[in-house]
C-alpha cells in the first residue's frame, strides 16, 4: 500500500524498480540464494520509501503526502491537446489509500498562476473543518506561490471517496481517489473477499478550457457547452476517435472475484455503469457498507462512489465495461453528451480480438427515471452488529427546500441573451435564494465572530467585514409556496444572499429536497459537506407530510452524502448535528454550483471540549 500513498516518484523509488528488475532476471536463472537477498533487500527498502507514512501506538499509521497543483499538457481525442491543473502532473490525479482511524497530512502546494483549493468529497472532517476545501467556504483559495497542510482524522468512513478541486470548474482535470481500507487485521464484511480492487473514475473532458466553459455558462445566460467526451481514468475509451489504444483496461482471472471503486467525478451528469455479461453487487455507497443488491446497471449521480463486486464467472475472452449519461431533463433544454465510454475487462488467457468483433453493453434510455429510482430502492444500509445505522427516529428540526431553475434579471447596461423575460439569464436557487459567494470564507468569518480577541492566526481582515460576510436569515421553508410540481408558479426570478442557516450541536435534522418545475424538472445531486446522511425516502410529485412520511425507511437507509433528488419528486434525509464548524450544501452538477444552487449550515458548539470547533491552522491561507 505504500506505494499507492506516495504521490511523486522519488530516486529512491527508481532505484526500488531498477533493483527489482535486476532481482527478478536472477532469480529466474534459479538462484534461492540472490532470492532470499532479494527479499530482504527489498523489504527494508520499501520501509525507507514510504517514510512519509509511520506506525502509531493504537495501531493508526499517519500519512505525510504532498500535493504539487502543477500545469501539465495533455491529448485526448485526436487535435485535443491543451495545458490542463494536475496534482503532481498526473490525470486524473494521485489515488490516496488510507485506513479508518489513520491521520492524513496532506500539504497542497500551488505552483500555477491561478486560485485553487483541494476537497476531500465525503471525509467527515470531525472537528477538522479547516481542512475541508470549498473555496471561500472554510478557506479562502490558496493562491499562487503559496501552501496549506490539510490535517484530518478518518474517522468511521470505509469504503471509496475521491478528492477533487473546489474553485470554479478546475475539478474538472483536478481529482483523484481517495480510498478507506478497513483497519488492520479486519477483513471486509463482504459475502465474498475481493482478490483485487480497480479504480474506475468517470469524468468528462472539453477540447477547450474549462474556465471558457464556465464563462461562456455565465455570460451567455442559456447553458455551456457539453462535454466533448465522458472519460474512464482520464480516457475516453475506443467509441471516440484516436482513443482506443489507451482505454482503462482491466485484467482478471476466471474464478476471481473483485472490487471495482466506481467513483462519478463527472461535472454535469448523472451516469449509468455496466460491464457486459458480469453481474455487479453493490456492497458500499459514498463509503459506507451496504447490503449485498446485484444487478447488471448501477446509477451514479456526480459525487457519489459505489464498492461493486464483479466475479469473473464468464468464458474466457475480452468485455467492455462501459458508462453514459443517465438525463432525464428535457434534451432540448440540457443537451448531454451521447457517446458512451468505454474500458476492456481482459481474462487471463484470453485471445485477442478486434474493437469491432466486442460487444458494446446496452443501457436504459438516457431519461429512464423509473429505472434509477428502482435502483436506489433497492439499496439498504448493512446495518449490522458491527456497522449499525443509527438513523435518528425523532426530528427536532424539520426543513423543506425546493430546489430549481430561475430567471436572473438583466441588469441596466448589461447586455443580456437569455430566454427570459427581457433577455434574462438561466440561474438556480434553493428555497428561492440564489447563493452569492463572500468576499472571505464564512468559516474565519464565523470564527472571528465567535473569538474576535483569539491570537490563533493573524486575520486579514476585521471584525466589521466578517459580521458583513453571511446573514444568518436562509429560510427553512420556500420563500414561495405553491404545487412544487404543478407548474403554478407565478414568479420564475429569486433572491440573491449568502444565507445560512444555524443549527445547534446534537439536533436531529429532517431536510425534504423537493424538485420544482420551475422553468423545468431536473434530477439535482445534492452534496453535504462534513457529514453522512440517511436517505429515508424518495418519491415522485410534491412531497405531502401526512402522505410520505409513514412510508420512510427508519430501519437500514443507504448511508450517502450525495443523493438525487428524482425530477419532479423529492428525496428526504436524516443527520445529526454532531460536528460543529461550516458545512457547504450545493447540487454537485458544476454548472448548477456556478449559478447559485447551494447553501450553508453553521453548526453551533456543543457543550463539552470535543464539541467545540478548535482554533484554525497556523497556515490558514489569507484572501
Amino acid at each position: 500500500m505504500a506505494n499507492r500513498l506516495s504521490t511523486t516518484w522519488s530516486t529512491a523509488s527508481l532505484i526500488l524498480v531498477f533493483f527489482s528488475i535486476t532481482c527478478f532476471m536472477y532469480t529466474k536463472r534459479g538462484s534461492s540464494y540472490l532470492l532470499v537477498l532479494c527479499i530482504i533487500v527489498l523489504g527494508s527498502f520499501a520501509a525507507s520509501v514510504s517514510a512519509n507514512s509511520h506506525e502509531n501506538p493504537d495501531g493508526t499509521t499517519s500519512h505525510d503526502l504532498h500535493f504539487k497543483i502543477q500545469y501539465a499538457t495533455v491529448t485526448r481525442l485526436c487535435n485535443g491537446t491543451k495545458q490542463i491543473l494536475t496534482v503532481n502532473g498526473q490525470f486524473p490525479g494521485p489515488s490516496v489509500y488510507v485506513r479508518t482511524g489513520d491521520h492524513v497530512n496532506i500539504k497542497v502546494s500551488n505552483h500555477v498562476d491561478e486560485n485553487v483549493t483541494i476537497h476531500w468529497h465525503g471525509v467527515r472532517q470531525l472537528l477538522s473543518g479547516w481542512a475541508d476545501g470549498p473555496a471561500y467556504i472554510t478557506q479562502c483559495p490558496l493562491q499562487p506561490n503559496a501552501h496549506y497542510n490539510h490535517n484530518f482524522t478518518v474517522t468511521h468512513e470505509q469504503g471509496t471517496l475521491f478528492w477533487h478541486a473546489h474553485l470554479g470548474w478546475q475539478r474538472g482535470t483536478l481529482y483523484g481517489a481517495f480510498i478507506i481500507l478497513p483497519k488492520k487485521g479486519q477483513a471486509y464484511p463482504f459475502p465474498i473477499q475481493p482478490k483485487a480492487d480497480f479504480r474506475i473514475l468517470i469524468g468528462e473532458w472539453w477540447n477547450m478550457q474549462l474556465n471558457d466553459v464556465e464563462a461562456f455558462g455565465v455570460e451567455s445566460g442559456r447553458g455551456y457547452n457539453i462535454s466533448d467526451a465522458i472519460t474512464i481514468n482520464g480516457q475516453p475509451g475506443f467509441l471516440y476517435r484516436c482513443s482506443a489504444e489507451d482505454a482503462t483496461t482491466i485484467k482478471v482471472k476466471k474464478g476471481e472475484t473483485y472490487l471495482l471503486r466506481i467513483i462519478n467525478a463527472a461535472m454535469n451528469f448523472q451516469m449509468y455503469f455496466q460491464v457486459a455479461k458480469h453481474s455487479l453487487t453493490v456492497v458500499a455507497t459514498d463509503a459506507s457498507y451496504a447490503k449485498p443488491y446485484t444487478n447488471n446497471i448501477i446509477v451514479l449521480a456526480p459525487g457519489q462512489t459505489a464498492d461493486v463486486l464483479l466475479t469473473a464467472d464468464q468464458e474466457v475472452d475480452s468485455y467492455v465495461f462501459g458508462a453514459t449519461v443517465f438525463s432525464p431533463a428535457d434534451p432540448k433544454k440540457v443537451e448531454y453528451p451521447n457517446v458512451t465510454t468505454t474500458g476492456l475487462l481482459v481474462y487471463e488467457g484470453a485471445p485477442q480480438k478486434a474493437v469491432d468483433d466486442l460487444e458494446i453493453p446496452s443501457f436504459p434510455v438516457f431519461n429512464d427515471s423509473s429505472f434509477a429510482l428502482n435502483y436506489f430502492s433497492n439499496l439498504r444500509s448493512l446495518n449490522s452488529e458491527e456497522y449499525p445505522s443509527n438513523v435518528p427516529q425523532v426530528v427536532n428540526r424539520s426543513l423543506l427546500f425546493t430546489v430549481g431553475y430561475s430567471f436572473v434579471e438583466c441588469k441596466q447596461g448589461e447586455v443580456c441573451e437569455g430566454p427570459g423575460p427581457g433577455n434574462a439569464s438561466i440561474g438556480t436557487n434553493i428555497n428561492n435564494v440564489t447563493f452569492v459567494l463572500p468576499q472571505i470564507a464564512i468559516m474565519q468569518a464565523y470564527y472571528e465572530q465567535l473569538y474576535p480577541n483569539s491570537t490563533a492566526v493573524k486575520w486579514d481582515t476585521t471584525l466589521a467585514q466578517a459580521d458583513d460576510t453571511f446573514e444568518e436569515n436562509f429560510p427553512s421553508m420556500p420563500l414561495f409556496q405553491y404545487n412544487y410540481t404543478a407548474g403554478n408558479l407565478t414568479s420564475f426570478f429569486a433572491n440573491f444572499g449568502t444565507k445560512v442557516v444555524e443549527l445547534d450541536f446534537n439536533t436531529n435534522v429532517q431536510l425534504v429536497l423537493q424538485n420544482t418545475n420551475s422553468l423545468f424538472f431536473e434530477s439535482h445531486p445534492f452534496h453535504l459537506h462534513g457529514y453522512n446522511f440517511y436517505v429515508v425516502g424518495k418519491g415522485t410529485g410534491t412531497y405531502v407530510e401526512e402522505k410520505d412520511s409513514p412510508n420512510f425507511n427508519l430501519v437500514d437507509p443507504p448511508i450517502m452524502n450525495t443523493v438525487a433528488v428524482p425530477s419532479g419528486g423529492w428525496a428526504a434525509i436524516r443527520f445529526v448535528t454532531d460536528n460543529p464548524g461550516v458545512w457547504l450544501m450545493h447540487c454537485h452538477f458544476e454548472m448548477h454550483t456556478t449559478w447559485g444552487m447551494m447553501m450553508v449550515f453553521i453548526v453551533r458548539d456543543g457543550d463539552a471540549p470535543d464539541q467545540k470547533l478548535p482554533p484554525p491552522p497556523k497556515d490558514y491561507p489569507k484572501c
